[in-house]
């Protein structure tokens, strides 16, 4: 169980990614620290030959003024200036003879640590600068210095100890060191931090994915402020989760609703065929008993088919064939169709539309729509000698088609109900079919699905007027 805890830490992506940041961040300062040292290095030493240099060309003024006891005070000055002010960085100064004997070097206790033996092998007219090398293996530093032939055939160098500048180097090194640590260990948890805090909507997604998996459809994924592409994932993922929780409300209110329509087409069913078979008639009965089943079973079939229309177009995921078409050509033909059941009621169906709007949508189900709301205005148009009235045309940058009957009207406490699945509203009188109560609500879905509305209009005794609204 101590365990458990880092190893599961180990394996999130917060931590890897924490990782390599701190993997990016030492490679970057290593190799920031290595540009750096090379850099100041080479600052260091040419700050060491400038100044070595300059005090070559002063004490070469000065032999040549003076001869040797004036260079001899000069070093000697420098020398108790050194102790004086605890200079560690003094020279090292050396005469030689034409052929580089060495006829004299100053101090040469302070040198001890140098192989000066090996200067006298080495011929200054070859080597701009000289590098003698610590006795001790275990010395990092060395003795440089440089050249410069006098006007008598000898030789003057000047040299100086890279010790100053190793140890600058060191602690230059030692400070990073420090620096990179604190550094690493900041950069490691602000990452760890950061992609924790990236990787918040991640975590969320996970949650509300294990949370619906214990039943609870209504989870969703806290939504982000940030409009980058995890609260984009966020948004699309919740949005994905609304459908799914509406289709399958869907789906259980289509059962609920189909369970409780077909139990009396079911019971009527069954009662038939068993009046049918303990009568024992003959077989005209069983005949006219087999076609009410007919009757019954295409009755349920209707509905089964629109519950699915509906459920499927409420959810989105109702196929819609766009095309484009002339209103007229959708119009005439179901009006045509419609005026033989409004001639048996003596109404009368007119037309008045803008023949050249053209609209896109699904034909067929745009047809179906104008068809249901059609029936609805001959069923509900109970007086004779009057009309109904189909209108198209353009309204608020969209195609309208409206239905307007001159029937008994919509109560206004029936208005909310009428778009509910199932929902029979009160009858004419006379009026004796069997109207499944799924017309309006198969109307409002497919207009849904078209990114539509329909609206109602209604004046009890008076008529009632549907308007559909398709986007142009």
């Amino acid at each position: 169980m101590f365990l458990k805890t880092p190893l599961v830490l180990a394996k999130t992506i917060g931590f890897k990614l924490a990782l390599w940041y701190s993997g990016f961040f030492v490679f970057s300062a290593s190799l920031l620290f290595v540009l750096a040292s090379i850099f100041l290095s080479q600052a260091l030493q040419r700050d060491d030959h400038k100044a070595i240099t300059n005090q070559l060309q002063e004490f070469a003024g000065e032999y040549e003024k003076g001869g040797p006891s004036e260079v001899m005070a000069k070093v000697r000055n420098e020398f108790e200036e050194s102790k004086k002010f605890r200079k560690r960085s003094h020279f090292f100064y050396r005469f030689a003879s034409p052929d580089n004997n060495t006829t004299r070097i100053f101090f040469p206790r302070q040198w001890d640590e140098f192989d000066l033996g090996k200067l006298e092998d080495i011929d200054p007219d070859k080597k701009t600068w000289i590098i003698v090398p610590p006795k001790s293996d275990e010395d990092d530093y060395s003795l440089e210095l440089t050249s410069l032939r006098l006007s008598d055939g000898s030789w003057l160098q000047v040299g100086m100890s890279t010790e100053s500048r190793q140890r600058v180097l060191s602690r230059f090194l030692e400070s990073f060191m420090y620096v990179a640590v604190f550094l690493l260990l900041a950069v490691f948890f602000s990452g760890y931090f950061l992609s924790r805090r990236t990787l918040r909507p991640i975590r969320d997604l996970i949650q509300t994915v294990q949370t619906i998996e214990k039943g609870k459809m209504d989870a969703r994924v806290p939504q982000t402020r940030t409009d980058d592409e995890l609260g984009e994932l966020t948004r699309l993922f919740n949005g994905m989760l609304m459908r799914i929780e509406t289709l399958i409300e869907g789906m259980k209110g289509a059962l609920d609703d189909v369970a409780h329509e077909l139990r009396t087409p079911m019971t009527r069913m069954h009662n038939i065929a068993e009046t049918a078979l303990r009568s024992g008639s003959g077989r005209e009965q069983y005949k006219e008993a087999l076609e009410t089943f007919l009757e019954e079973s295409d009755r349920i079939l209707k509905m089964l088919n629109t519950l699915m229309d509906i459920s499927e177009a409420e959810t989105g995921v109702m196929p819609i064939n766009l095309e484009e078409f002339r209103i007229k050509e959708l119009i005439d033909p179901v009006v045509e169709v419609y005026s033989f059941i409004a001639e048996e009621k003596e109404l009368s169906i007119r037309v008045d539309m803008d023949e050249d709007l053209v609209v896109k949508a699904d034909f067929n189900r745009i047809s179906q729509v104008l068809a249901n709301l059609l029936d609805n205005a001959i069923k509900y148009t109970p007086a004779k000698g009057l009309s109904i009235l189909v209108q198209a045309g353009i309204s608020e940058s969209a195609a309208v088609i409206s239905v307007t009957d001159q029937g008994q009207g919509i109560a206004e406490k029936e208005m909310p109900k009428i778009w509910d699945r199932l929902y029979r509203g009160a009858k004419n009188p006379g009026d004796t079919s069997k109207g499944l109560g799924l017309g309006l609500s198969q109307v409002k879905a497919i207009l849904q699905a078209h990114n539509g509305r329909v609206e109602v209009v209604s004046k009890p005794g008076k008529g009632t007027t549907f308007r559909i609204y398709l986007p142009q």
